[in-house]
């Protein structure tokens, strides 16, 4: 499943971070003396300064616990999982979703998920995360191979341009 998601831009959630106490998610900007920049993800793309107490969650780091022999599969390809069944946005509404609802969720994304330490609430976590990095940063599930075929496209199209351009001049 790794070649999976070193085939996409899920590499990118290494700049992607929750903040708690703070609700969404944020892209990492840079490092300050006083914590890190930050800026929301969502319409507004605030830029917020985070304190160096605050416990800020690289998404790149984020787990889900499992039974058997992993312990734990990366959210990278959680995500990935559940863009293959539900597409670009999970319809399940999580603020009136049942307990039953969401663990079913997650058993079709992740079977082996550990019931005893993965809380509703995670669940929740996921499924808002999922539809905030599909709606503002949907590159993150654009596969590498088709993203560098279109730019050799893009690179072509230019190269043929001023060629084609003489060809009509002469």
């Amino acid at each position: 499943m790794s070649e999976k998601v070193e085939s996409t831009g899920m590499d990118l959630l290494k700049e992607i971070a929750n903040v708690s106490g703070k609700g969404g998610l944020f892209r990492i900007l840079k490092p300050s003396r006083a914590g890190v920049i930050v800026e929301s993800l969502d319409e507004k793309h605030e830029k917020t300064l985070i304190g160096p107490t605050a416990r800020v969650s690289v998404l790149k780091d984020v787990s889900i616990f499992t039974e058997g022999e992993k312990e734990s599969a990366p959210l990278e390809d959680v995500f990935l999982k559940i863009r293959e069944i539900h597409g670009e946005q999970v319809e399940l509404v999580v603020k009136t979703a049942s307990d039953k609802e969401l663990i079913e969720f997650l058993a079709k994304i992740l079977p082996d998920f550990d019931r005893s330490k993965v809380y509703v609430s995670d669940i929740k976590k996921v499924i808002t995360w999922y539809n905030l990095l599909s709606k503002y940063t949907p590159e993150l599930f654009i596969p590498k191979a088709e993203e560098a075929v279109a730019e050799t496209e893009v690179a072509e199209e230019v190269k043929e341009e001023p060629a084609n351009k003489e060809e009509t001049n002469a």
